[in-house]
């Protein structure tokens, strides 16, 4: 076995399975997601939510996936059908493309490449162009509207998570995912993690993330008391289920880059207790968790406001940030708590 996995077929057949392998992984999770973010909403409004279908309504999202998928799709006639349904697939397939840098354990990743962030980054800006392409493929005032609103929103918070990343990269030295939760590693546990030196750009990487996915309080793009769901209202059956799929999956994605950047990615948060892929899991569960909760709890920002904390609050204050992280790591301020490359990072 060992001497067929060395040769090309073997390597690609390797690759393949567990490129399949993450792809299950995050299709699944998607239908969990799907159903938790629907009860947390329900929860705090105080109704049942999904609990009908299978135990608990465990099946509400795979009935509502074979719904979809068995829908006739409707095509506007003045649509450009190859853009029309080029945009969802861009969507789907560029959310899904960017796990494969994302470690789940030490070793546990298909593609361990030093620039793992700038894949991540350049993948998730490229998402951009499924949405402006599906404005503009569907040929309708509305969508296209709405697909300039979500492109401006995008490319803006974009700016932010890009500077509050590079302080990250500053502390550890390096743009590896790997590197970066072994930086966090120590005798404190979870007080080791970078989200105590980096506390106000965990915040602020938090709230951009919840801007970047188009999720509420920031849902703009697509908000249905203004413009009727936005890019995807012309959109129907299999077409919109890839769009509200890669909208997920890039939200958990923003999960998993939360665990990894500030909360010890596999690492346990207690000394003693061993590490694994469970913590990690967990920790996504949990920030998927405070999204939904947002969602739930938090009424809508104005448009206006939206750009205006983009541009001239937090793009100013992510780049103090970088210059000062990079004096405090430069001359290491409290012996290295900025300059986790000094201790083995």
């Amino acid at each position: 076995m060992a001497e067929f996995l060395s040769t090309p077929l073997g390597t690609f057949l390797l690759i393949a399975v567990q490129g399949l392998g993450i792809i299950a992984f995050v299709m699944i999770s998607l239908l969990f997601l799907v159903y938790g973010d629907r009860k947390i909403w329900a929860a705090v409004q105080m109704r049942k939510g999904p609990n009908v279908v299978g135990a608990f309504g465990l099946l509400q999202s795979v009935a509502d996936a074979l719904k979809y998928v068995v829908k006739e799709i409707v095509v506007p006639a003045g649509a450009d059908k190859f853009v029309f349904f080029l945009a969802p697939l861009i969507s789907f397939v560029l959310a899904v493309l960017a796990w494969a840098v994302i470690p789940f354990n030490e070793g546990w990743i298909l593609a361990d490449i030093n620039v793992a962030i700038l894949f991540v980054f350049a993948v998730s800006s490229l998402e951009v162009y499924g949405v402006i392409m599906g404005g503009w493929g569907s040929n309708s005032k509305y969508p296209f509207l709405g697909s300039l609103r979500s492109a401006a929103q995008m490319i803006s918070y974009e700016v932010s998570l890009g500077l509050i990343i590079i302080g990250v990269i500053i502390s550890t030295g390096s743009m590896s995912f790997g590197s970066i939760v072994e930086a966090q590693r120590g005798n404190l546990g979870l007080f080791n993690w970078y989200w105590l030196p980096h506390l106000p750009m965990m915040v602020l990487f938090f709230i951009s993330a919840l801007a970047e996915t188009n999720r509420p309080p920031f849902d703009l793009s697509e908000a249905e008391s203004e413009l009727v769901a936005g890019f995807m209202v012309e959109y129907s059956s299999t077409p919109y289920l890839l769009f509200m799929a890669g909208e997920y999956i890039a939200v958990f994605l923003m999960c998993a880059l939360m665990s990894l950047l500030f909360f010890g990615g596999w690492l346990s948060p207690i000394p003693g207790l061993p590490d694994g892929v469970l913590w990690m899991v967990a920790k996504m569960a949990f920030f998927f968790f405070m999204f939904a909760m947002v969602k739930a709890i938090v009424p809508r920002y104005r448009y206006d406001q939206l750009m205006r904390i983009g541009w001239k609050v937090f793009l100013p204050m992510s780049l103090a940030w970088v210059v000062l992280v990079a004096f405090l790591a430069r001359y290491e301020i409290l012996g290295g708590f900025w300059a986790r490359w000094t201790m083995g990072g």
